[in-house]
């Protein structure tokens, strides 16, 4: 039989290797909630298992894996451990930027390392609109470039070793990859969100930090026009949230199943032969499914856009539009789910040794990046008007829309 490193990784070739990983960290989800404890080790676990590979190409020592085959992964590793597949997010759009470029020794080199390390990001400023410069400053100093600024929400780059940076190069958006443990990068656990706690979404600090010229990789995050990158970093927050929804319905099963105490008035002596909870049960099953079928329906437009090359504008605003769409579907699903899932008990299903609450908590942390209700308005806005669609996220100084249909 032919070996997992010699072809393309199959679902169940995958589902060996990583589901013991996935149930090792789920274990220890409760304990790192309560404690707030960011999982270093976690993350080892899925490095040393080439994880961040999974789309690098097997000649490259990935897994060479499909989109559809990526997003099922982010979903049992979201339903393991919500903040992982969020902190990964931008390792995993730097993968495909560099499956997009030219053939060359820069991509495979690359793609090479993307099988043993990972990448984070530091893209968001405050005070930054969408048109505005960036104040992280790349700029030349005799024969070499310094790095300089100031970012937040700059999400999983505790976790990574090396961080993708937003930076203006006069007047130009680049990005700039640094060492995450090099000379001037100071970074902080200081996001205070009631939920994704564990995502190390702080802030990150650079002065003077030397850039070599094969570190900047071109047109930075917010580039004008239609882009892969919005729908799929999209993707994977969608990809949490179905997640987020199956451990939901699996925590709340479990739940009834231990129990043995009932109501006076309840229409069964235990929870589990009560039809009223079997039916909360079988409505938090079926909110998992059809957020886990949203997504897995939206990576095969990503597949097809992605496999093309990208660059078809049709086919790109096609996936956007299909991210979007998907993303107030699935909002709607689990937001309601994860309340639901107290209606199985009484008071204890509320014990802070369970922690149920973390489900509603990450999973309304989530719905918020990107709100849903700019993104129904910017659907609306195309489908009525043909407005474009926004290509690029960013909160700061509003400034006029353009490019609407007259």
């Amino acid at each position: 039989m032919t070996s997992i490193e010699a072809k393309s990784a199959t679902d169940s070739e995958l589902d060996a290797v990583f589901g013991p990983i996935f149930e090792r960290i789920a274990q220890g989800a409760v304990a790192r909630e309560i404690d707030r404890r960011l999982p270093f080790e976690e993350v080892g676990w899925l490095r040393a298992a080439k994880f961040g590979a999974l789309r690098v190409p097997v000649e490259f020592g990935g897994y060479g894996v499909s989109v559809r085959q990526l997003f099922r992964l982010l979903i049992e590793l979201a339903a393991a451990e919500s903040n992982l597949p969020q902190a990964l997010r931008v390792h995993f759009s730097f993968v495909e930027d560099h499956l997009l470029a030219e053939p060359g020794p820069g991509r495979e080199q690359w793609l090479r390392t993307a099988t043993s390390t990972l990448v984070g990001n530091a893209i968001t400023e405050p005070g930054v609109g969408a048109v505005d410069r960036y104040r992280t400053r790349l700029a030349r100093d005799g024969d070499r470039w310094l790095l300089n600024g100031v970012k937040y929400y700059s999400t999983g780059s505790l976790y990574a070793d090396y961080i993708l940076v937003a930076a203006d190069r006069d007047g130009e958006r680049v990005g700039v990859l640094v060492d995450a443990n090099a000379d001037g990068v100071r970074q902080h656990d200081d996001w205070d969100g009631f939920g994704q706690r564990l995502t190390a979404s702080g802030t990150t600090e650079f002065t003077d930090v030397v850039v070599a010229d094969d570190r900047i990789l071109g047109p930075g995050y917010g580039a004008p026009g239609p882009t892969y990158a919005t729908s799929y970093l999209q993707l994977v927050q969608l990809a949490v949230l179905a997640g987020i929804a199956q451990r939901a319905e699996l925590d709340a099963r479990e739940w009834v199943a231990g129990r043995t105490r009932s109501y006076s008035h309840s229409a069964a002596g235990i929870p589990r032969q009560d039809p009223l909870v079997q039916q909360v049960i079988g409505r938090l099953s079926a909110a998992a499914f059809a957020a886990k079928a949203s997504v897995l329906a939206v990576a095969d437009v990503l597949d097809e856009v992605l496999a093309s090359g990208a660059q078809d504008e049709k086919s790109l605003v096609a996936a956007e539009l299909a991210a979007a769409q998907a993303q107030l579907a699935v909002i709607d699903l689990v937001l309601p789910a994860t309340t639901l899932l107290f209606e199985v008990g009484g008071a204890s299903v509320v014990s802070e040794r369970q922690r149920l609450d973390r489900h509603w908590r990450n999973a309304r942390t989530i719905s918020v990046h990107n709100p849903a209700i700019q993104k129904a308005r910017a659907i609306g806005d195309y489908l009525l008007n043909g407005t474009d669609l926004p290509f690029a996220w960013s909160a700061g100084e509003h400034k006029p829309a353009t490019g609407a249909a007259q």
